[in-house]
């Protein structure tokens, strides 16, 4: 399985293995260190978007939009 990342900088998005979850990333285009999520904590992210009645975005600082 394959993960697709976006660099919370440049926006670039990066095909990543599985492997490379709950690890730091370094952005291909800019530089930028980010962490990858690790898979469980994707998968309850999924599962709570599936609950949304609405499109919810949620930054790294934890802002909320939607």
């Amino acid at each position: 399985m394959r993960l697709l990342a976006r660099c919370p900088d440049c926006g670039f998005e990066m095909g990543l293995l599985l492997e490379d979850a709950d690890k730091r990333k370094r952005c291909r285009r800019c530089g930028r260190l980010f962490k990858v999520p690790a898979v469980e904590q994707m998968r309850m992210a999924i599962d709570l978007l599936g609950q949304a009645h609405s499109k919810v975005y949620v930054d790294e600082k934890g802002n909320v939009y939607g």
